[in-house]
Parts: structure tokens; C-alpha cells; sequence
């Protein structure tokens, strides 16, 4: 019997919902598993911590390129985003990703691409196999939501299109 991973040439994410056991590829070591502590990082023996950046800041843009080149991520306050916003996007988020595997499957992100669903991007750097999956957008998502909700698309393509 194929796997997903087999089937499709490249990682998929594990569908949790049918296995019985654990496939040896998605065991992390104690020594590769990450911290409890989300910022488990020092630097001169400090704990180091995620960059918060006000956007209204002069220096807002030095900020961020300081953030990406040294973390990678930062978190952005006083950005204007309504929280309603925030709500709707969670919404449509759990929407898509609590649908069943074969259905997100229609949507299945090619190795040379950046849209669709499949593992975190980042999973090139690790040997094991990471235990979350993915939704690439760029762009309009529409699309793939009509492939997702033959039927009832509208909602999330847009609250994602106006959201990005």
C-alpha cells in the first residue's frame, strides 16, 4: 500500500486520523526535540527574546530587516488590523484545516510550488518529519477554495484574499 509521502514523490503531512502507529520518519530524538520554552535561545548567557516592533516607529523598517536577519520573526504592535479581522481569519483557518485529508488532498502543494497544501516549508532542514501541516497562499486563493467548498467558497477566499 502507498503512502502519502510515496504517492506524491514528497512529505505530506501525517493524517493522524488513520494511523495505528507512528511512522519511525515522524520520531524526533529527546536532543532533537525542541524546548517547552518557546524563546529557548541565549545570548551572553541572557534569554533571548522575539522582537516587538511598533510599526508607527521611524526606525520601524531598520527594525524588521535587524529582526529577520537575526531570528527570522518578530511580532508588529500598533499595526492598525482590526481584531475582527484577526477572528476571521482564525475562523476560516480552522475551517480549512479541520476538513478531511483526502479533501485538503485536492489542493496538494507540488515540490516546485509555494501554493497549496502540504508540510511546513521548513521541513527541508530536518531529517525527521514534522507533525504539522501547511497551506501556502499567494495571491488569490480562490481557486483552491473552489476546490475545497465546491459549494461555499466565497467566504473563505475572500476573508483570506482581503486578510493577506
Amino acid at each position: 500500500m502507498e503512502t502519502q509521502t510515496q504517492a506524491h514523490n514528497y512529505p505530506l503531512p501525517l493524517d493522524f486520523d488513520n494511523v495505528s502507529t507512528l511512522p519511525d520518519s515522524y520520531v524526533w530524538s529527546t536532543t532533537t526535540l525542541p524546548s517547552d520554552d518557546p524563546c529557548h535561545c541565549t545570548i551572553n548567557n541572557r534569554k533571548a527574546s522575539l522582537s516587538v516592533i511598533d510599526i508607527g516607529d521611524p526606525s520601524a523598517d531598520d527594525l524588521v530587516r535587524h529582526a529577520c536577519e537575526k531570528w527570522g520573526a518578530f511580532q508588529v504592535i500598533n499595526h492598525g488590523v482590526p481584531l475582527s479581522l484577526f477572528r476571521e481569519t482564525e475562523f476560516q483557518t480552522r475551517r480549512l484545516f479541520s476538513l478531511p485529508t483526502e479533501q485538503k488532498l485536492l489542493v496538494a502543494r507540488l515540490p516546485s510550488k509555494v501554493v497549496g497544501y502540504g508540510s511546513a516549508r521548513i521541513q527541508a532542514f530536518y531529517t525527521e518529519l514534522m507533525w504539522s501541516e501547511d497551506f501556502g497562499m499567494m495571491g488569490s486563493p480562490v481557486e483552491h477554495a473552489r476546490k475545497l467548498w465546491p459549494q461555499d467558497h466565497a467566504k473563505f477566499w475572500y476573508d483570506c484574499y482581503f486578510a493577506c
